[in-house]
């Protein structure tokens, strides 16, 4: 196991350092949009330029890793995620910001995407867990310490994103002078968001509808915390209050939602999310505290749901169609990441930074509708032997790593009858 652990250190190191100046850039945006007087949907629509990159690096990366390899591609995208926060810094505009937050987008879907492919590659079915749960770790760890960096400098100043830049830059280094094998020649798979539809409807609506939820919280999380009065320190303990509240529930969601009808789980999911936002948009203006506690609460579900998601669909693919609808559920998720911040935005500029989690409630009760109606639809599938194991995602959410079979092989389910069914991988 040391030897393992040894083997993917420095694809670790580059993935904290990636995800250090990814929680910094996440929070200085906003913040700094919020010091220039933007409205919240300006900031929505610069937004839409990150989630766009985002998705469209989902269908694209995978060629160029198919052309050059995996750390080529790695140095391309840290170069890109450096010089496009460096040029938010030096042109402070938001009509330049549409373009610079989609070459961020593009990157930093393509960087999570070319490190879980590497990642999967050197882990074994016996350890799956263990490295999977070290990379989580690794990501949440990383986030909040960048958003913590925000207090410590100015904002308005260029300063703080040529910091990002330079952590983006040092992300390089690890994996660039690495001895540890690198990743055999990928393949690649096609899209099939038709087949996926007709699979699990249910998929399709809720992995959409999970994107909307997380691209209006990722792009607008931080206006929020600034339109409210909180200070850029109590700003990032609400932000990883949420990112923790994600992390703690994602094991007991996972082993509820292998032990029943996974319908039923994301019901619940959404009747929690939709009274956790109700009551946070209540409880604006109490103690810092109170705010911590309840979006935890809202992190509970807001992140872990697309991960039911991915599970339901895979629970009903053949073998053979994995990677297709795998791949269209990314594309789902990344097409509802574009719609979340446009829908709220103007919400948040008519009614106030509360409207961002009444619209988030909106969005959870039509996740908890739909899958209560599709149970009523069509019956638990009864031909399952085995439910494929859910797998968290990596936080904050990136396409998951379900996306790595864009870049690797299809491979066969393995049953092991003496882990339970949450511990157990597709392979």
């Amino acid at each position: 196991m040391l030897t393992k652990l040894a083997s993917i250190f420095s694809l670790m190191l580059s993935t904290f350092l990636m995800m250090v100046a990814f929680g910094l850039q996440s929070y200085v945006i906003p913040v700094r949009s919020v010091a220039e007087g933007w409205s919240t949907l300006t900031v929505s629509i610069f937004s839409t330029g990150y989630t766009l990159g985002f998705t469209l690096s989902c269908i694209v990366t995978p060629r160029f890793v198919l052309r050059v390899g995996h750390v080529r591609v790695f140095t391309a995208l840290m170069t890109l995620l450096s010089v496009a926060i460096l040029l938010c810094g030096l042109v402070v505009d938001w009509r330049a910001w549409i373009g610079f937050r989609a070459i961020s987008g593009f990157a930093i879907a393509g960087s999570y995407l070319v490190i879980e492919s590497w990642l999967n590659e050197r882990v074994t079915n016996e350890n799956r867990g263990l490295l999977f749960s070290l990379y989580l770790i690794t990501t949440m760890v990383g986030t909040i310490a960048g958003q913590y960096l925000v207090p410590l400098g100015d904002p308005t100043t260029p300063s703080l994103f040529i910091l990002c830049g330079v952590l983006f830059s040092l992300a390089l280094l690890p994996t660039a002078l690495s001895s540890s094998p690198m990743p055999a020649p990928p393949t690649q798979a096609r899209f099939d968001i038709r087949g996926l539809f007709r699979c699990s409807p249910v998929a399709v609506v809720g992995g959409f509808l999970a994107g909307a939820l997380s691209g209006a919280w990722l792009n607008l999380g931080g206006v929020f915390t600034q339109k409210i009065g909180l200070s850029t320190s109590e700003g990032a303990t609400l932000l990883a209050s949420l990112l923790a509240g994600s992390a703690l529930a994602q094991i007991p969601i996972g082993r509820a939602s292998d032990r029943m009808d996974r319908r039923v789980v994301m019901v619940g999911c959404g009747i929690f999310g939709v009274i956790a936002c109700l009551v946070m948009a209540l409880t604006i203006g109490s103690s810092a505290s109170i705010l911590y506690l309840v979006a935890a609460c809202v992190g509970a579900v807001l992140f872990p749901i697309y991960a039911l998601n991915v599970a339901h669909a895979n629970d009903l693919a053949r073998p053979n169609e994995y990677v297709e609808i795998s791949s269209g559920l990314m594309i789902t998720y990344g097409l509802g990441t574009i719609s979340g911040p446009l829908m709220v935005g103007p919400v948040m500029d008519r009614f106030g930074p509360a409207a961002l989690f009444v619209v988030l409630a909106v969005y959870f009760a039509l996740y908890a509708g739909y899958a209560a109606w599709r149970i009523l639809q069509r019956e638990q599938h009864k031909g399952l032997i085995a439910k494929t194991g859910f797998q968290a995602t990596t936080v904050p959410p990136s396409p998951g790593p379900d996306v790595t079979l864009l870049l690797s092989e299809p491979e066969t389910r393995i049953e092991d009858d003496t882990v339970p069914d949450w511990q157990r991988q597709v392979r």
